[in-house]
């Protein structure tokens, strides 16, 4: 089992240190980030806590998952990879054919 988990439906005033703190009580926190839009810089709505133990992790998704966090119900499980994105596209622009 992982111990890094997903922690969605995250209130956009939520900071990391929030996040911290809320999953602080159910076992060491080795890190804590909430993901920012790369454009403007403001919250997504969800980001992602490890733990330093997975049974830790489990326990905080039996107490968190579906708790009231600064008004919203929040979703915990573990993490899923990413899965791999395709390749960059060209560059657009126009190509002529000679």
């Amino acid at each position: 089992m992982s111990n890094k988990l997903y922690v969605g439906n995250l209130p956009f005033d939520a900071g990391e240190e929030d996040l911290q703190g809320l999953f602080a009580a159910h076992g060491e926190v080795i890190s804590a980030k909430v993901i920012t839009d790369r454009e403007t810089g403001r919250p997504r709505g969800f980001g992602f806590v490890e733990m330093a133990q997975a049974e830790d992790a489990q326990k905080a998704i039996q107490s968190l998952d579906g708790k009231e966090f600064m008004g919203r119900a929040l979703k915990v499980n573990i993490a899923q990879p990413r899965e791999g994105r395709p390749g960059g596209g060209g560059g657009g622009g126009r190509r002529d054919r000679w």
